[in-house]
This record gives C-alpha cells, sequence and structure tokens, in this order.
C-alpha cells in the first residue's frame, strides 16, 4: 500500500472547525484515520460533529476555544499534548466577515467603520497567528509537523467591497510564505507551513450575499460564477485532497506556497 499521502494517527487541530469547511475537512480526514481535535465557539455543534465521526468509527475530540485568547489556546494545546503527545498539523481555517468592513453596493470606501474593519483583520489575521504561535512550539519540539493556513481569492486580487476580509487574507499569505522561512532556517526543515486559498464556496456566512433564499443566483454570485471557468461554486469536498496531500509526506519539500482550489477563477482574464 503507498503511504505517500497517508494521514493515519496524525493529530490534526482545526481551528474553526465547527464552519462549514472545517467540519467536512475534519470528517473527511477522520475517515482517513487522523485523531481530529476540532476547535471553535459552540460547544453543542462541536460535540456533533464529534458524535458524528465517531458514529462511522473516526475519532475526535471538541474543545470551546477563541483563537483570539491566547490563554485558551495554550489550554486547548495543553489539553491536547496532554492526551496525544503531539501535534502533526494545524489547520487555521477560523475567519469570517462583518458588515461594517464590507462596502454596500451603494455605499463607497467612507463607509467603511474602522473597528469593525479592525475586528475582521484581528479575527483573520491575529486568529491565525496566535494559534500558530501555541502550536508551532510541540511541532518544533518533535522536529516536524505541517501548518496550513486559510487565504482566500480575496489575497490574490482586490475583490470589490470586502476590502477588510480581503487586507487580512492578504496579509496571511504574506504570513504563511514569511513563517516558512522563519521556521526551515531557525528550526528545522522537517516543519511546513503552507496556505490553501478556496475560490467560491457557499458557507453560512456569504450564503445570503450569493445566493437568493429560493437558491436563485443573486448579482453577486452571478459575477462570480461568470469569473469562474468551471462554472459553480465548489463543494467543500474539493478542498480535502489537497488539505490532505499539505499534511502529509506526500508534499515533503512543498512549504511557503499557496494551494489555489478555484475552478478556474484566479486564472480568468476576460
Amino acid at each position: 500500500m503507498n503511504e505517500l499521502f497517508s494521514v493515519k494517527d496524525h493529530v490534526v487541530v482545526i481551528t474553526g472547525g465547527t464552519g462549514v469547511l472545517g467540519r467536512c475537512i475534519g470528517e473527511y480526514l477522520a475517515t482517513q484515520g487522523a485523531k481530529v481535535v476540532i476547535l471553535g465557539r459552540r460547544q453543542e455543534e462541536g460535540d456533533e460533529i464529534v458524535n458524528a465521526i465517531k458514529a462511522k468509527g473516526g475519532e475526535a475530540m471538541f474543545l470551546v476555544s477563541d483563537v483570539m485568547d491566547a490563554a485558551v489556546v495554550q489550554a486547548n494545546c495543553d489539553a491536547i499534548m496532554a492526551k496525544y503527545g503531539r501535534v502533526d498539523a494545524l489547520l487555521n481555517a477560523a475567519g469570517g466577515n462583518m458588515a461594517g468592513a464590507v462596502i454596500s453596493p451603494e455605499g463607497n470606501f467612507f463607509d467603511v467603520k474602522i473597528d469593525a474593519f479592525q475586528k475582521v483583520l484581528d479575527l483573520n489575521l491575529t486568529g491565525t497567528v496566535i494559534p500558530t504561535q501555541i502550536f508551532l512550539k510541540p511541532m518544533v519540539e518533535a522536529g516536524k509537523g505541517s501548518i496550513v493556513n486559510f487565504s482566500s481569492m480575496a489575497a490574490f486580487r482586490p475583490i470589490t467591497r470586502v476590502m477588510g476580509y480581503a487586507a487580512a487574507k492578504a496579509g496571511i499569505s504574506n504570513f504563511t510564505a514569511f513563517l516558512a522561512t522563519e521556521v526551515a532556517t531557525k528550526f528545522t526543515s522537517g516543519i511546513r507551513v503552507n496556505a490553501i486559498a478556496p475560490g467560491f464556496f457557499v458557507t453560512n456566512q456569504n450564503r445570503a450575499l450569493l445566493t437568493n433564499p429560493d437558491g436563485s443566483l443573486t448579482a453577486r454570485g452571478a459575477a462570480v460564477i461568470r469569473q469562474t471557468p468551471f462554472g459553480r461554486f465548489g463543494d467543500p469536498e474539493e478542498l480535502c485532497g489537497t488539505i490532505q496531500y499539505l499534511i502529509s509526506d506526500a508534499s515533503s519539500f512543498v512549504t511557503g506556497t499557496v494551494a489555489v482550489v478555484d475552478g478556474g477563477f484566479n486564472a480568468f482574464a476576460m
């Protein structure tokens, strides 16, 4: 059997694990034999995910977390280390947007609320840096591991209206490249730091932005589809293969890169 892509017995921590994408990835990795740790704010949803994984024979645990609170994340890490003794992979899937950092179709730059803009930067960017700083330590001690940050199409081009989110995701791509070099040159080449940049996937956060209640496309959703050569939104399951590649030995010489999973969105020119 080819073990190149194996994640069996890998301890995989997923921040934002109760979201649509985080949940899908967590459930998939559990089917591949990974020991999945879901971090999120919502206990009820976290327990539901863990129960669903266990019902299929997988192994998982849920911990209430707050990626903006280093003490909470450290307590999460301590609990994981007490149970498993290591962290093999960290997926920084926590993030989101909020109305005040988004420019409405009728509005303009002057309508952006600076406090909301700051909160979006903090949640997406600082909320990636804090867990990384904490979970990187046991990886350094072990001399191996993989970190996958969640970037976005908005990091590659200034997508209209989502100013705060785009700035944060561009920062994540930059942080990914920085940390890959920092870790490899100062600690070990056994730890890889990469990012994934999903195209447009319908989640609870963007559903109303992209689709109407009857399932038809909004003007924004239609614009996205026109820009996507595949002519559709992505299915969350379509992220799983790339994630598995990035945390398995198959990517042992890959670090500092952003893997695009977008149906051609970023390649579209005319």
